[in-house]
């Protein structure tokens, strides 16, 4: 049997994530639809709704079920493919996932099960923005939800984070625009979009409905190593990939360096550094969490430091065997005599940002040359504000 072609689809509304999936049911007629909503509980596995539309579809699927939604939708995506002679399925996925990692669990191999890939070539995940949502979104720091990863649920995320996560997951955004030419705002959000996300492909849409918008063609086909793409973005050590130009005031500042931070300086210098900032993410090295990464995340107002992963020492055979081949060619890469895999990757996305005054006050609080003289042993009598609460 010929793989099928599997479209992904999601969107800050019903109606953005609606004008996406009927764009791509008009490219392709026959394509059957696959629309999922996940409703977590207090405790327990969530209640997974489906519904099914299509030519070819034999019978009516279950609608409801309680239980892992990575397993329910998989299962789910092998029965049609093995019941419907259709290439193409979409599946459209509402608000209730962290993205990401429901990705890369939905596409995972389980043993003594069918593995979704030997049945389907992903094409681009498609996500359609309505700019005025979008940008509410990104206001809202003081309301959290908990989404569903894939095995479990997430920590509480704020409404802003889930926005930024939703643009920088995907491979295609497809932004609303209002017939009301003397609406800046879509084109504001549409350049904030492309910064979040460099490598997606941008496509500006009228709300109206109508035949006049013409997806690319890439939205249609499949999109070589989507599973370990997805898989890399999610590690804790990256590297940064920005767009370093302004765009109607926008800009992205990357900033990286080898040295460690002075936690206190550090917390000193955060509101020069975030003037301006609307998103920001990272990692970083902490002298007093020498043995660990650190990933920095910032949505609007709310700015989260989180204890990670450990950084790879050169002794330790048994970390280099369990990290991802990702890791362990990024830690090749940038592997320093001294340092070793360590440095600090951030980078920042706002308005009218200062490069140069963002910078400074960064480089003003990494370790002197007397402070990184001292070792980590010295290193623990520093204040840390940030994080020194938590166990070494």
């Amino acid at each position: 049997m010929p793989k099928g072609l599997l479209s992904i689809v999601v969107g800050n509304t019903p109606a953005a994530r609606g004008l996406v999936v009927d764009q791509l049911v008009r490219a392709a007629p026959r394509a059957v639809v696959l629309s999922a909503s996940i409703h977590c509980r207090n405790s327990g596995y969530p209640v997974v709704q489906r519904f099914v539309t299509g030519t070819g579809v034999p019978h009516p699927m279950p609608r409801a079920a309680t239980g892992n939604p990575a397993v329910i939708l998989r299962q789910d995506l092998l029965a049609i493919r093995r019941s419907v002679q259709t290439p193409h399925i979409v599946l459209a996925l509402a608000d209730d996932l962290d993205l990401l990692p429901f990705l890369v669990e939905l596409w995972r191999p389980r043993i003594g099960a069918s593995a979704l890939g030997d049945y389907y070539a992903p094409a681009p995940v498609l996500a359609g923005i309505d700019p005025t949502v979008f940008l509410a979104e990104l206001g809202c720091v003081h309301r959290a939800a908990r989404l569903w990863e894939g095995a479990d649920r997430t920590d509480p995320l704020t409404q802003a984070e889930i926005a930024a996560r939703r643009v920088e997951a995907v491979g295609g955004l497809i932004v609303t625009t209002s017939p009301n030419p003397a609406d800046i705002q879509a084109g504001g959000v549409a350049v904030l979009a492309r910064h979040l996300n460099p490598s997606a492909t941008l496509v500006n849409a009228s709300c109206q409905p109508g035949p006049g918008l013409e997806l690319p063609p890439s939205f249609l086909r499949p999109t070589p190593d989507a599973a370990e793409e997805w898989q890399s973005r999610m590690e804790a050590v990256t590297t940064s990939h920005s767009r370093l130009v302004t765009d109607q005031g926008v800009s992205s500042v990357v900033w990286q360096t080898r040295r460690p931070l002075h936690p206190e300086r550090l917390a000193d210098a955060l509101p020069t550094v975030m003037a301006g900032v609307v998103r920001s993410r990272g990692h970083l090295w902490l002298s007093s969490k020498p043995e660990a990464v650190l990933t920095w995340r910032s949505a609007g107002a709310h700015l989260e430091l989180r204890e990670a992963d450990r950084w790879l020492e050169s002794e330790t055979e048994s970390a280099w065997r369990t990290a991802s081949p990702q890791r362990r060619t990024m830690a090749s890469w940038f592997w320093h005599d001294y340092y070793g895999e360590r440095r600090n990757d951030l980078t920042f996305t706002g308005t009218d940002l200062d490069p140069d005054r963002l910078c400074s006050a960064l480089d003003a609080a990494l370790l002197n040359d007397t402070e990184l003289s001292l070792g980590s042993d010295g290193w623990a009598d520093f204040p840390d504000p940030l994080l020194g609460d938590l166990p070494r």
